[in-house]
């Protein structure tokens, strides 16, 4: 704490030391002026009399400081401290009962209760009194701060939780929210007053509500609230031009007095339940085994280091091109082996590039992975269409490298990460994806050793490159938000469940799989686009414009996760699905004739080359 801090505060208790001392000097002195009337006061009995409020005031000050009362924080008294500061105070009175009988000019004992009641009695009400004060005065001054400047909040909830965020909202001259109205659904508090302010109700009317009182915040309070119920909440309050926040839900607490008012997340705003999947039989499969993850440092190939990390591998091999991030997550986990003493997990941090096929081969034949998570692959769309030589060179010159090299080596299984884009591919990226998988089936098909899968899924919030991060950075620099279309639409996971559906179908795969994850229903970007302007607490198209630029080079409206729905099939995780296989043919002749790319000057005999192996792809016009 700052020194000035520190003068402050033994200042204030310097003040509430003489301020108790006077109080009850004063107190003690009119109950005996009461006693004696003062006409009937003697010159002696005066003289005790002052005494007496003299020591009992001293007295009473000590005891109250070796109690630490005026370590109170004044802006916290509740009843629990007014009762500690009557009780403490009492017990001083007491002590006065016995020092009467050592001061003969005072009344007799008998006589002198009237006295110590009075005195007693004022003196309990008084102190106590005089803190309350400081804190009505306090709250005063908070309310006609906030009734002016403050953001004008609804609370849904008129319950136990709304109190806390009430009495935060009242105590805490850091908070800047004016509540002024409360929404429930409970018949019995509709139309009354909560904390001295209206309750309306039902909750699914909340809009109206909002705008009615023109609230600019609404914070949702509701004890024991279930993820279904929150995710119907911010349903209704999808449309309204507001900045969501809420008390954490009891699995989100950080210990029973957590009473912290958080963001709504990434999640619920999209109004999506996370996709929770049972990794168990995942754990059991890969304890004790060596893994190998390639595009470890990115933000997909990370999250799966660490979730197989925890599943305790016997030897876990981070393989990546990129030194920056491959360190940062290195670092991360051997922060946590040495934190919480984990020394049964050989943790292999390997930089490389897996189109090297030398070099991916000296990682196999020494570390001889049991199993293989390949998340190396170049994803920005725009970016490979100006450099489509490079997306074939990792993304399908890296596959086939480690795919035959796995099967050289032994390896039970490979999965390959791929995308929603792969499926018709309108783009270089997608187009070399789908190689990719191409890559996985015919391997799959051709080799004794290893099973191979591909996962494909959409896109993933929050990675890097994705349009969240953007979006943010173009709220932080005031705007606008720039969208290629206004229609455009997409599927959503986060990085973990993503990684969990990756570790799943590993655990699935028998050979040549493509799974796809039921990702329930694609979101529309401009309106993920003003749910992220409404939660940094400002207004679309007022505060934030959002403006459309255009469809970027080989970009769709809407991408696909399966050809063909009708053909499907469940796994045993009923959000998983298998795709029907098609013919594979071999690839040994494209691998060839693909790597031609490398020689080439032009970006679009490049693209030509690409459609001419992969029939699905229509490379976009006028790039």
């Amino acid at each position: 704490m700052p020194k000035r801090h520190l003068h402050h505060s033994k200042y204030l208790h310097l003040v509430y030391v003489a301020t108790d001392f006077i109080l009850i000097f004063l107190i003690s002195l009119f109950a005996f002026l009461t006693y004696y009337r003062p006409s009937g006061m003697t010159g002696d009995a005066l003289t005790s009399s002052l005494l007496y409020c003299t020591g009992i005031s001293a007295l009473s000050v000590l005891v109250l400081f070796l109690t630490r009362i005026y370590k109170m924080l004044t802006t916290n008294v509740g009843l629990l401290e007014a009762l500690e500061m009557i009780i403490v105070t009492a017990a001083v009175q007491i002590v006065g009962i016995f020092v009467i009988a050592l001061v003969p000019q005072l009344p007799n004992f008998k006589d002198f209760v009237f006295v110590w009641v009075l005195a007693a009695g004022l003196t309990s009400v008084t102190l106590p009194g005089t803190r309350f004060l400081w804190r009505l005065i306090n709250l005063a001054a908070n309310l006609h701060a906030k009734r002016k400047e403050g953001v004008r909040t609804l609370v849904i909830g008129a319950g136990s939780a709304a109190k806390i965020v009430v009495d935060e909202s009242r105590k805490n001259k850091d908070n800047h929210n004016n509540i002024v109205v409360f929404v429930d659904d409970d018949i019995n508090k509709i139309g009354g007053m909560f904390a001295s302010l209206p309750i309306k109700g039902p909750i699914s009317k909340v809009g109206e509500v909002i705008d009615y009182f023109e609230i600019e915040e609404v914070i949702i309070a509701i004890a024991n609230l279930s993820q279904e119920r929150l995710q119907e909440i911010l349903g209704y309050l999808d449309a309204c031009d507001v900045r969501v926040r809420r008390l954490p839900l009891i699995s989100e607490m950080e210990g029973p007095n957590d009473t912290r008012i958080v963001d709504v997340n990434l999640d619920e705003l999209l109004c999506r339940e996370p996709v929770k999947l049972d990794n168990t039989k995942v754990t059991d499969m890969l304890h004790g085994k060596t893994v190998m993850v390639t595009g470890a440092g990115g933000s997909i190939g990370s999250e799966l280091t660490r979730q197989i990390f925890h599943t305790h591998p016997s030897t876990l091999v981070l393989f990546d091109i990129y030194e920056n991030s491959t360190y940062d997550i290195q670092q991360e986990l051997r922060r946590y082996m040495r934190d919480e003493g984990i020394k049964d997990v050989n943790l292999v941090t390997l930089i490389g590039s897996t189109y090297n096929a030398e070099r991916v081969e000296q990682v196999m034949k020494r570390y001889r992975p049991d199993y293989i998570y390949h998340a190396a692959a170049y994803k920005h769309v725009p970016l490979m269409e100006d450099s489509p030589a490079e997306a074939i060179r990792t993304n399908v010159i890296g596959t086939y490298n480690v795919a035959r090299l796995a099967d050289k080596y032994g390896v039970k299984k490979m999965v390959l990460v791929s995308t929603d884009k792969a499926v018709r591919p309108t783009n270089v990226m997608g187009a070399t994806k789908r190689f990719a998988e191409t890559i996985i089936q015919y391997f799959s098909d051709h080799s004794k050793n290893t099973a191979y899968a591909a996962v494909r899924f959409g896109n993933v919030l929050g990675s890097n490159g994705s349009v969240v991060p953007l979006f943010k950075k173009q709220i932080e620099a005031g705007g606008p938000i720039t969208l290629t279309h206004k229609d455009i639409i997409r599927y959503f996971m986060t990085i973990p469940e993503a990684v969990s559906l990756i570790l799943q179908c590993g655990l699935f795969a028998n050979g040549g799989e493509i799974f796809i994850l039921d990702m329930g229903k694609p979101v529309k970007i401009v309106n993920l686009a003003e749910k992220l302007i409404r939660q940094a607490g400002l207004v679309p198209y007022k505060d934030i414009d959002i403006v459309e630029v255009g469809l970027r080079p080989g970009e769709k409206l809407f991408e696909e996760l399966l050809l063909d729905r009708e053909h499907q099939q469940k796994t045993e995780n009923d959000k998983i699905y298998v795709e029907e296989k098609e013919a594979i043919y071999p690839i040994e002749d494209e691998i060839v004739e693909i790597s031609k790319a490398f020689h080439m000057d032009e970006v679009d005999d490049i693209r030509n080359l690409l459609a001419s192996i992969i029939k699905t792809y229509t490379p976009t016009p006028n790039n």
